[in-house]
């Protein structure tokens, strides 16, 4: 299976109703939890680490102009590749592939040219993405070690969909973590990445957001969290060393930001696209039995 070749011929009508991955996967199981939230901001903290897929970003997103739409629109593509039927998913994928074909610069710190739908990019994308949720399930206790191996093997359906070389994608803690010793060397923060990092942590509000409601001190403790939880040389990468809490405090801090959001009603938890999921796969099991 290739994401250029897929059809819901490929699958049953129960394949499509469980979706890629189904509600006894650890994929849904990490991201359903509340920290999910953390670890999607570390992992868009992390991408931004890499020159040439920061560039194609610069270039082409609009996070500048519409920051909160595009991290609106990146959580929802997320959450139907995730909990939508296969069918859903892949229209999704193929919008996202279908905006990234055309899409092209030449980077200027390395003078790589390149397109945003190279392999090698979006591999970066989808690592960024499964160490950085993964990363955060762990600390609080939400997987095993065993289920993170499976989680990330369970990921590599979603690298595969979006354009990926099946073979080339880590299936495994170790191999996703070889995978970042070798492309350490290739990573910097360039000014198009420091800017990143700015609207990531500092995003702009309109004043009566900031003075008027909590999503100022809220997201600043989400931003918070989300820096203290990459890995140290990304930290130091980013001139960051020592201006975040040591690993054990943000792993505590992690667990009481969690603790506060399970309590929230699940309306509030989960987005509608996991909720219709949920349902979805209710239903389908109910009638199977």
């Amino acid at each position: 299976m290739t994401g250029a070749r897929i059809s819901a011929r490929d699958w049953s009508a129960e394949e499509d109703l469980l979706g890629f991955f189904g509600p006894d996967s650890v994929t849904w199981k990490v991201h359903a939890d509340p920290v999910y939230s953390v670890g999607g901001l570390r992992a868009l903290l992390l991408q931004a680490l890499h020159p040439v897929a920061m560039d194609g970003v610069a270039r082409n997103s609009t996070f500048r102009e519409s920051p909160w739409q595009r991290l609106v629109r990146t959580a929802e593509y997320v959450d139907v590749l995730t909990f939508g039927t296969r069918r859903e998913a892949v229209r999704a994928v193929r919008r996202v592939r279908g905006l990234h074909r055309p899409l092209s610069g030449t980077e200027e710190t390395t003078g790589r040219s390149y397109r945003v739908d190279d392999p090698d990019l979006l591999l970066w994308v989808h690592n960024c993405e499964v160490d950085s949720l993964l990363d955060v399930a762990r600390r609080v206790g939400v997987v095993t070690d065993v289920e993170a191996d499976r989680y990330v093997a369970e990921q590599v359906t979603a690298a595969e969909l979006i354009g990926v070389d099946r073979a080339d994608v880590p299936a495994s803690v170790a191999e996703l973590a070889d995978y970042f010793e070798r492309v350490r060397p290739q990573l910097a923060l360039t000014p198009a990445g420091r800017e990143a990092w700015r609207f990531l942590v500092v995003p702009p509000m309109p004043r009566w957001v900031q003075f008027l409601t909590p999503a100022r001190p809220a997201w600043g403790s989400l931003a918070s969290l989300g820096v203290a939880t990459l890995p140290p040389w990304a930290r130091k990468l980013a001139s960051l060393p020592g201006l975040t809490l040591t690993d054990a405090a943000a792993t505590a801090a992690l667990r009481a930001f969690r603790t506060g959001m399970l309590a929230l009603p699940e309306r509030a938890r989960h987005s509608p696209t996991r909720r219709a999921g949920f349902e979805r796969t209710a239903s389908a099991v109910a009638v199977g039995a």
